[in-house]
């Protein structure tokens, strides 16, 4: 409790602070939402249930709501390296306008290759502008993998030629605080995978100033969202797990809860896709879902306006918020079996552990009987 009393009041510090600049917005987040069709009642339900996302107590919530009407304090400055722009997909391409969507609209960004008007030596201009006027304030956003291989020959950007890893060490040290968005630019994603010709790394491996990993090919528009909210309203990194990840979106396996969990402990798997147990939503742990080595909130938060996410719609989860992911989950439609992760956190039940190996905790005995009682198809 004293804890939570000492973070409240280290939020309202670190509003006041934000209050003494000036709005970067011509129309405030209110006008915003009025343009959009959406109610005062609306940004509090939404403020809500950013609090308990963030596993944050109720009386929060009041803050959420603060620290979003003033993200246009915050300059953002938003940089692409390897990648396919899954992530920032993931955040922008709503049907409809909603209040994630809307906050990050909100905020001051100051550089966005695929979303500003500008382009390049006005880029460039900008890119310098940001990194010099508001030096050790901006909050640095990194989206794809670094290639580091050739001295980072492997990525130019910008005309001047610049190597991805020269911008990103050079934004780095002027940042308040760097989030890594997505997979690859948490850990290397597909661009790190085996053989790894480019050398593609994480950003935490090419900088020396600690950095936010959002897991995920895309992370939810959720984790984004409520990272973003978090620095704004403290002004620092949250709690952490050993992966660098906040615990409050990635301190729970996607195994424990899942929607056919309960299909799982009753043994009941999904042999081959279309089949029966396809059609009744069984398990799909047999047909290579990586639910049970993996953290992340997809069940709880989803995609699309909390619509749905891979499970839901009917494949196994790929593991893609984990380290090394493309390599070591493979295949993605078998499962591991006996093959042993490192790091696995059993805080669930053991049951059956020692049957399937460390890896696949809180399986039932049951569920293990089922699972390996004929051959998988070839």
């Amino acid at each position: 409790m004293d804890t939570h009393a000492a973070l409240f009041e280290q939020g309202k510090k670190r509003l006041e602070y934000l209050r003494q600049f000036a709005p970067r917005q011509q129309i405030t987040l209110e006008q915003k939402m009025a343009e959009n069709g959406i109610s005062r009642r609306d940004f509090i339900k939404w403020s809500a249930a950013v609090t308990a996302m963030l596993a944050l107590p109720l009386p929060f919530s009041n803050l959420v709501a603060q620290a979003a009407e003033l993200a246009d304090r915050v300059p953002l400055i938003w940089l692409h390296m390897a990648e396919c722009t899954g992530c920032s997909e993931s955040l922008i391409r709503t049907d409809t306008p909603n209040l994630d969507s809307l906050i990050f609209d909100h905020i001051s960004l100051e550089y966005h290759e695929t979303l500003m008007a500008a382009a390049g030596w006005q880029a460039e201009e900008n890119l310098e502008h940001a990194l010099e006027a508001y030096q050790g304030r901006y909050l640095l956003a990194v989206e794809g993998a670094v290639p580091t291989a050739n001295n980072g020959a492997y990525l130019t950007v910008g005309c001047k030629g610049h190597t991805g890893l020269h911008i990103v060490k050079q934004a780095a040290q002027g940042a308040a605080a760097i989030i890594s968005v997505g997979t690859c630019a948490a850990f290397g994603g597909i661009q790190a995978a085996s053989p790894n010709p480019t050398g593609a790394k994480g950003v935490h491996e090419v900088v020396d100033k600690p950095v936010i990993n959002l897991g995920g090919c895309p992370p939810s528009e959720k984790n984004i969202v409520g990272t973003l909210m978090y620095f704004i309203m403290f002004g620092k990194l949250p709690a952490l797990d050993m992966f660098n990840r906040p615990k409050w979106a990635y301190g729970a396996r996607v195994h424990d809860n899942c929607e056919r969990r309960g299909r799982f402990d009753a043994g009941e798997f999904v042999e081959t896709f279309g089949d029966h147990g396809a059609k009744e939503g069984y398990c799909l742990y047999k047909v290579g879902c990586k639910g049970p080595y993996t953290y992340n909130n997809c069940p709880t938060e989803r995609f699309n306006h909390h619509t749905s996410w891979p499970v839901l719609a009917g494949h196994g989860c790929m593991g893609c918020s984990e380290p090394n992911f493309w390599d070591d989950m493979a295949d993605f439609e078998r499962p591991l079996g006996r093959q042993l992760l490192h790091g696995i956190d059993a805080t669930a039940d053991t049951v059956g552990a020692v049957i399937l190996g460390a890896t696949v905790v809180g399986i039932g005995a049951h569920a293990v009987a089922s699972l390996f009682a004929k051959p998988l198809e070839e």
